[in-house]
């Protein structure tokens, strides 16, 4: 029940026919759980704590950079290096004194993702990879836990809702991981737009809870920032649809987490004694690249490596080091006979 100050704190909602004190109640015995506490999960912690969910747990291993502020506003400049789980809660209680928080500051895996799922009645995928994304569905599926997605890329935004009800999961809409994708960091991403799309996805999860409207089931939500066109794209659930096991995070790429890295100094080192190799697209090609390299794009690599002719150690490169893994691991897969390193962290660093 609400006290005194609970029925001040939520006047707005009360007033609300479809809401009310019924669907405030409803809010104040919900768990929520949101993985990822980034650009996507700011806005949905903010609003799904002032709307009075009653515990809200986040999950994420990672520290507030200087780059996350043009997108994560939870975040200022004494936040930097920080736990951005230990420094959105402390936001968040200044917000609702109401709302119970569940601190996870650890990276989601096949061994703890169901475990912490069971605890909570909706999970939020804040997250901006592919493989934590079949992760948090496998996880979803075998804890029966309805999930809330959202994604952003640029300048256009995905929200939908899989594992409603038993409805359509996140395999029904992307049976296999894309192999040539990039993530905000490697494509840019417009600040405002992991604000308009969490939001939509806060939205989804008080719809859930209350029990009211049309919930994205079955229905991909597409926004453009640049337009302002909205388009609704229907799937339905496939026959293999069903999990009985949980995907481990880098299964659907099949990255070997043990291949050999070179940082950059020691590729300046060693430089004139490998064949490096860029995998990055055209267009990212055009605009930089290491002197001297040779450039297939991840996407026709599997197509084209018998361009590869040399006896030299081949140095594999992307923006990041994610792709750049993945290019290793189909040479080795390709039976490649050379030594094989990847570029720890890409073009990340300066050059």
């Amino acid at each position: 029940m609400l006290n005194k100050e609970e029925h001040l704190q939520y006047k707005r909602h009360l007033t609300l026919e479809d809401i009310g004190e019924a669907g405030q109640n409803k809010l104040k015995a919900a768990k929520v759980l949101v993985v990822g506490a980034g650009g996507l999960g700011c806005p949905i912690l903010q609003y799904l704590t002032a709307a009075g969910v009653g515990v809200i747990g986040i999950i994420d291993h990672d520290s507030v950079d200087q780059t996350n502020l043009q997108r994560q506003v939870l975040y200022g400049y004494n936040d930097i290096g920080k736990f951005k789980v230990s420094c959105a809660i402390s936001k968040l209680e200044q917000l609702n004194k109401f709302v119970k928080f569940k601190s996870y500051i650890e990276r989601l895996t096949k061994s703890n993702a169901i475990k912490i799922f069971k605890s909570y009645d909706i999970i939020v995928d804040g997250t901006d990879n592919f493989n934590t994304r079949y992760l948090i569905n496998d996880a979803a599926v075998l804890a029966e836990k309805p999930v809330v997605f959202g994604s952003i890329f640029k300048f256009e935004g995905q929200v939908t809702t899989y594992n409603y009800k038993n409805g359509p999961t996140y395999r029904c809409l992307y049976p296999k991981a894309s192999q040539d994708t990039l993530n905000c960091e490697e494509a840019g991403v417009l600040g405002v737009l992991p604000g308009i799309v969490g939001l939509l996805q806060a939205n989804e999860v008080v719809k859930m809870i209350c029990e009211i409207g049309e919930v994205l089931s079955g229905k991909l939500l597409v926004f453009n920032a640049l337009s302002m066109s909205q388009n609704i794209i229907t799937y339905d659930k496939t026959v293999n649809s069903h999990v009985t096991y949980i995907a481990d995070v880098d299964e659907d790429i099949n990255i070997n987490s043990s291949m050999k890295s070179l940082t950059f100094d020691e590729y300046l080192k060693h430089k004139d004694n490998l064949f490096v190799l860029d995998v990055r697209t055209e267009k990212e090609h055009n605009m930089f690249h290491l002197s001297h390299d040779y450039h297939i794009p991840l996407k026709e690599l599997e197509e084209r490596f018998f361009e590869i002719d040399t006896k030299k150690p081949i140095l594999v490169y992307c923006q990041t080091g994610r792709r750049s893994l993945q290019a290793v691991n189909i040479l080795k897969t390709l039976n490649v006979k050379n030594k094989l390193y990847n570029l720890k962290d890409g073009l990340q660093q300066p050059i």
